[in-house]
């Protein structure tokens, strides 16, 4: 009888940790039980998006202020189109505002980092960034630097 009550909890805590295992691997991975509702939409140009993919975090000032929400290539303007969703409460981003590709850390995770600008007026569903900046692809910074280094002789 005392096994059978201590297979069952054993039983029971393996399951609990499985359980807990995949809602932290959900929570990580940003698939699912998202806390924030869907908010407004802006648009961004970039001719080198390097390595962003959907769902990676938009910030401002270091805080998330929302998520990529689609990738796709323009045909009309040959450049990455990037679709941000960002936080209904976040509703005062000046429209003159820029937004880069950064890296966390030296080769780690590309993210969009919002720069507020300082006009009056705030971006609303369904516009766009215009002052963007491209990401630092590390082959290219290598490969000009080998380049310039070969050209000298």
């Amino acid at each position: 009888m005392k096994d059978k009550k201590a297979g069952i909890l054993v039983g029971l805590f393996m399951l609990l940790g499985v359980l807990a295992f995949v809602y932290l691997a959900l929570q990580v991975s940003g698939l699912a039980f998202s806390n924030q509702a869907e908010g407004y939409e802006v648009e961004a140009y970039f001719d080198d998006i390097g390595g962003l993919t959907d769902r990676s975090k938009v910030t401002v000032a270091g805080v998330t202020v929302g998520h990529v929400q689609a990738i796709e290539y323009d045909t009309e303007y040959y450049m990455a189109k990037v679709t941000m969703s960002i936080y209904p409460d976040v509703n005062n981003i000046p429209t003159d505002s820029s937004v880069a590709i950064l890296t966390s850390g030296l080769i780690g995770e590309k993210y969009l980092g919002i720069s507020i600008g300082a006009e009056e007026e705030v971006l609303q569903d369904g516009d766009q960034i215009y002052d963007t900046q491209s990401a630092l692809v590390l082959e290219n910074l290598i490969g000009q630097f080998l380049m310039n280094a070969g050209g000298g002789e």
